[in-house]
This record gives structure tokens, sequence and C-alpha cells, in this order.
């Protein structure tokens, strides 16, 4: 009782001297230490914290609560930038970290109940296709043009922002505000590909060099390779690939993030297939209604492509990961890389960068003694069934989304901190600590040109042109909570030996279409996807579907092509073009 009272003794005095007014020697205390480095010169700092300053005092005193996943964007988030911004504003944010499918949980309980959870939330721009069709969410390009126009920072600059595009709808309006992107990239250790006894040894057994895989095939050599001929390096046993299977809700994202389009699902279309998109569902150029994701509909979902992917992602997890792997989940598959013991991964969320290059002394086995990194980034390789003009992979971008059930003063607050959070006084900083770029000002800056060589390839690719190839989930998907769920499930039945690569995407097709046909009969009874709901094809045989033009993708009599690489150095060349 005691250590109760002196705790609670503690939060007291805690509550009563933090500041609750706005305070301009707060904000240059902040930017002469914290924001130090920004976009922005000192003085602009200082207009831009004044702005915020003046805009917050009918909120002054207010308390918000705001929620987003935990990766250490966020972290810095929820401990360093909500001090600032009460400090310089008076509002207090509780900014609260939980796995994602808790965050896509909570939005989605938000949304049927209508009641008021959470003030503000950093949900991924995947639920773009949700948001711009139930019409829950404010609509920000109308929102800033009125009755937020007195909060809106004039220096936004919403043309700055790197994924805007992947937050606008289909009827060309801002629906969510980027506040972290991030990739998925090929990861591989250089210094071992760069090693002439193994570059010798590959070349002699494949008939190619040994470099970065532009295809599935080479992938596979390369893991093959690591795992089975080599197998040990400097006296540790190393494994040729890494990928994660706990069947959880991060296993239905490692394929809607664009596992099964790498392998080949979807048509020719950026940012996403048109008329059929990663996720293997249909909606024809110009509709905003899915018509299916099973073949029998016109979607690709179970197609060939699709299960082949599946079944690589099975194979390879069991044949060339460490051991355990399949028993990781998203969170636990990080660790395991700075181990030091993988050769490549097929994909790596470039989220984690900040992680990676953590030093020696701190666990890293992928940094040298200087804290260089061993280790490249590199796009990722497709599978047989790609074609050129197909979506290259997934890049998320984690936004601010604020709910119509939320009430007004509590929506503008909270829009408050989204702003303050992503401005230019803070972003520089923000991304220093959590390199997950959503500003062009931002990864521009020289301080990342001076921190390029410790990131590997990092700002190389958002300074490419290629980094709009990278894409997040479309508008095809009508409903991301509803539809999402059922992935990891089903996907996880292939891990488990419960069914085949074949049968489990038969079965997710089967549940993804029926789901659609419930939203179908909700949008024509109640309009509640705004006219812009599924509307089901009639199914048919798939042999009316399989190969025909925009149609999903027959199977190939040969899938294992021959294996193509690259050079990384031209990867990097063709980057800073």
């Amino acid at each position: 009782m005691k250590m109760r009272l002196l705790a609670s003794a503690a939060v007291a005095l805690a509550l009563f001297t933090t500041p609750s007014f706005a305070d301009a020697d707060a904000a240059k205390k902040w930017i002469e230490g914290e924001f130090a480095i920004s976009a922005l010169s000192k003085d602009d700092q200082m207009k831009e914290m004044q702005w915020f300053i003046d805009a917050a005092k009918p909120f002054a005193g207010m308390e918000v609560n705001v929620l987003s996943e935990t990766i250490p964007t966020h972290t810095y988030e929820s401990t360093v930038l909500t001090k600032a911004f009460e400090e310089i504003t008076g509002i207090k944010v509780n900014h609260q970290l939980l796995g994602e499918g808790e965050v896509v949980q909570a939005v989605q309980t938000q949304m049927q109940t209508n009641r008021n959870l959470y003030d503000g939330y950093i949900n991924d721009s995947d639920l773009i296709g949700t948001h711009s069709r139930l019409q829950l969410a404010y609509n920000l390009s109308d929102m800033m043009a009125g009755d937020w126009k007195a909060t809106t920072n004039p220096g936004l600059d919403v043309a700055d922002f790197i994924g805007a595009s992947f937050t606008t709808g289909p009827d060309g309006k801002l629906y969510q505000l980027p506040d972290q992107q991030f990739a998925n990239l090929y990861w591989f250790r250089k210094d071992w590909f760069d090693r002439a006894d193994l570059k010798e040894k590959f070349k002699a057994k494949f008939g190619y060099d040994l470099g970065v895989p532009v295809n599935w095939s080479a992938y596979e050599d390369i893991a093959q390779f690591f795992t089975d001929d080599v197998k040990e390096i400097d006296g540790v046993k190393i494994y040729g690939h890494m990928d994660y299977g706990k069947r959880a809700p991060d296993l239905g994202w490692r394929m809607t993030d664009a596992w099964l389009s790498m392998a080949g699902t979807g048509n020719v279309g950026e940012p996403n297939g048109i008329p059929i998109d990663e996720w293997g569902i249909r909606m024809e150029k110009g509709s905003c209604n899915p018509s299916g994701a099973s073949v029998a509909r016109g979607g690709e979902a179970n197609g060939p492509a699709s299960v082949y992917a599946i079944a690589k992602w099975d194979e390879w997890l069991r044949k060339y990961a460490p051991p355990g792997a399949a028993d990781y989940d998203f969170y636990q598959s990080l660790p395991a890389l700075s181990q030091g013991n993988v050769a490549q991964q097929i994909f790596w969320y470039t989220a984690f960068t900040a992680s990676m290059v953590a030093p020696k002394s701190a666990g890293n086995n992928t940094v040298d003694d200087s804290g260089t990194p061993l280790w490249r980034m590199a796009p990722s390789p497709h599978g047989p069934y790609w074609k050129e003009g197909q979506k290259v992979g997934y890049q998320d971008a984690g936004s601010w989304t604020f709910l119509k059930s939320t009430p007004a003063d509590r929506a503008q607050a909270a829009w408050l901190y989204a702003q303050f959070v992503t401005s230019k006084t803070v972003d520089t900083k923000k991304s220093d600590v959590g390199l997950t770029f959503i500003r062009n000002s931002t990864v521009n800056h020289q301080h990342f040109t001076d921190r390029a060589p410790k990131l590997g390839g990092l700002i190389e690719f958002y300074r490419s042109p290629d980094r709009v190839r990278w894409s997040p989930t479309g508008i095809n998907v009508p409903d991301y909570p509803k539809l999402a769920q059922i992935w990891w499930q089903q996907i996880g039945d292939v891990n488990s030996g419960a069914f085949t690569p074949q049968e489990a995407m038969d079965r997710l097709a089967e549940e993804m279409d029926i789901t659609m046909s419930r939203m179908e009969a909700a949008d024509k009874a109640n309009n509640t996807y705004g006219g812009c709901g599924p509307r089901l094809n009639e199914a048919k045989d798939a042999s009316e579907w399989l190969g025909k033009e925009n149609g999903p993708k027959a199977k190939l009599e040969n899938e294992k092509e021959p294996g193509l690489t690259v050079a990384y150095e031209e990867i990097i060349k063709r980057w800073q073009q």
C-alpha cells in the first residue's frame, strides 16, 4: 500500500509539473536540441511551431488518445514526440502501441459500433479501399479546405509526401496522411556473396554468377547452395533462407503484402494490377465494384500462380530456413536475422533497418566493427508467372486516419498531433531514428547523404524512381479488416500440413467470395459501401477464365525457369541515375 501511495504521489507530481500551456520557449528548446536537423531553417522551424502554438489554443489542456502498431518509428513518437507536443501546445497525447492485428481490430470495432475508442489511428493505407467506400473516415481533402482549415498547417505540403498517392481514394480525395513508410526488399549478406571461393563454387554448380537473384529460380538455387553446399561459415551453421510461418495475423500480411504478386498473381498495372490485383481480386478498369476472388469468377486467389507462391513459401521454409522459423511470427523473425547465420531473405521490411544497423555490442552480427552493414538490400526476385509491368513489391504506408465517430474537437486535437509528428520541423529527426521515410525533403537531406553508406542501400532506393513501383494494397480490396482475417487461417493450414496449397487457396478464394457476397447484399440494401461494394460475377468453369486476356494465368508446364542474377553494383547504378 505504501509503495502504491508513493507511486500515486509521483504521478501526481509529474502531472503537476508538466507544462499545460503552449510555450514558445519550449519550442525553441526542442528545435535547438532534439530537432536540430531539419529540412527547414531554424527561423522557419520557429514559424512552424508558432503556428502550432496558436492553432492549439482552443484545445490546450485537452487529453487525446491515439493508436499505432509497434515499430521503432512509433515508439519514438510515443515516448519523445508526445512530450515535445505537450510542452509546445499544451495538448497531452496518450500514444498507445499495439500489434498491427490489434490496431486493425480497433479500427474495425470503432467503425462497426460507432463508439469512439481512439481519437486517431496510424492505420495502414491498405485500408484505402475500405475508407473510401464506407465513408466512415473523415475525408481529409474536404476537411482541410473546410471545417479543419484553421487547424491545418499551411506548411503541411502534401505534395512533399512520397506516399500521398497511396492514401488517395478513387474519388481523388486524400483520406489518410502518411506517417511512416517502408518497403519489402530483398536482403542478403554481401560479404558472403563477394567471396571468390563461394562465387567460384556457385558458378561451377549452377552455370551462372552468384549475385542478386532476379527470379525465384535463382533465389531457390542460392538458398540451396548456402544451406546444403556451404553449410558453415566461420564455424557457424548457416542457412540460405529466412521466413516465418506462425499461425497468426502476421502470416496473412506476409501473403497479401505482395507475396502472391511477386510469384506472378495479378495482371499488369501499377500501383496495383488491373483488373486482377495482388490479392487475386478482380475489379474491372473504371469500376469500383470487385467481382470475385476465385478463378470461377475471374479472380486469381486460387489460380496456378497463387498456388505456386504458397507451395514455394512452404517448401523453402521447411528446406532452407533455420530450425524453428516455421513457428516465428513477424516480430520474432527480425532478431533471428541479426544472429548472422542467414544468407538471404526474399523480402524483408525496411522498417527494421534501424535495428539491423545496431552495433555488434548490441548483439547484431550483421555489421562490422565500424558499424557498417555486411548486408545490402535490393529488389526482390519474381516468380515464373510474373510479367513485365506487374506490381514489383509491397510498400507499407502507415497513415493517420480519423473516424467520424470521434467528436470533432478531439479529432482536430489529434489532427494537430498528426501534423506535428509529420511536420518538416520534426520529420528529419524522426526519420533518422526510425528510417521510415515519408517526405522528399527529408530523404534528400544532406544528413542522409552522409548516412547512406551505413544504411545498406536504403537511401539509394528511396531516392530512386523505383520506389513508386512498390505499392500498398489497393482499391480492389473492398473491406480490408473483413477479408484480411481470412488469409492467415487458411495459409496456416498449409504450414500445419492439414491442407495442400491448392486446397487451402480454394478455401481462401471461396471464403473471400462468400464474404464479398455479404458485402454486396449490404450495399444493395443499405448503400453500405456507397454503391462501390462487390458485384460478383456468376461462377463459371475455371476453363472459361484461365489463360484468357486479363484473366488468371494458366498453369505453366515448367515452373522452374533458368536462374538469373544481377550484380548489386548494377542495381545501385540504376537507382542513382
